[in-house]
């Protein structure tokens, strides 16, 4: 439960994202307002090219708007020079991506192993978080498995281990069961929404997947780039 001083997780205050196009103008958000609180799961639903992935790289200050403001855990990263942005994402933010973007020559184990170090860590404490990860995700059992032996779940798992091992608060999943069957879904659902409910991580997910219903505590849609309903 959050306390009434705590900051918002994530506050979009009427973002507008407007990119130049070949014949003008072209508009992928347009006046969004969004509040995620700590420690909740919540789901921006719509059809592809919604704006979805647009938001989620404006959370993740991959990208800027063009007005608007974009706060997380409350510091506004919306102005962040490249620099700026690339470390505070570094200390805040796990991403998954529909790709897995797995390291096809490495183990599990090595490919969280891998993001820990290029961030820094040490080789003793990344082999110590890769392991712990994975145990987290289910797959303590398969940490010399290479992404070709591992089933499109587990290789999802996998990404997901990577993107918590730095023990970041907020996770941002773009698409995280496109590709996947009904039942492999369901599990990577499951996994998100234990790690919420166990471990107190925020997670802001742009999907298309009805399973979503089941497992969030919020659920917003995105319909040509503005938001048209909310679901609490």
């Amino acid at each position: 439960m959050t306390s009434a001083t705590e900051p918002k997780a994530v506050e979009v205050r009427q973002a507008e994202r407007v990119y130049d196009g070949p014949e003008g103008p072209v508009v992928a958000l347009s006046g969004v307002d969004l509040v995620v609180e700590p420690g909740t799961m919540v789901a921006v639903r719509g059809r592809s090219g919604s704006g979805k992935t647009t938001l989620l790289n404006l959370v993740g200050a991959l990208d800027q708007p063009t007005t608007g403001e974009i706060w997380v855990f409350g510091r506004r990263i919306d102005s962040l020079p490249p620099g700026a942005a690339a470390s505070w994402r570094a200390k805040t933010l796990g991403f998954v991506f529909q790709a897995h973007a797995l390291m096809p020559a490495m183990t599990a184990l090595e490919n969280v192993d891998l993001g820990l170090r290029i961030a820094g860590v040490g080789r003793k404490e990344s082999d110590r978080r890769a392991r712990e990860s994975l145990e987290r995700v289910g797959l303590g059992d398969r940490l010399k498995h290479r992404p070709a032996e591992l089933s499109g779940g587990q290789q999802q798992r996998v990404a997901v281990a990577r993107a918590i091992a730095s023990g970041n608060r907020l996770l941002l999943a773009d698409e995280p069961t496109a590709g996947l069957d009904s039942s492999a879904a369901a599990d990577v659902f499951s996994l998100l929404r234990s790690l919420v409910d166990d471990s107190g991580i925020t997670i802001l997910l742009a999907t298309h997947d009805p399973l979503t219903e089941e497992y969030v505590d919020a659920a917003t849609h995105l319909e040509g780039g503005r938001l048209t309903m909310d679901r609490i």
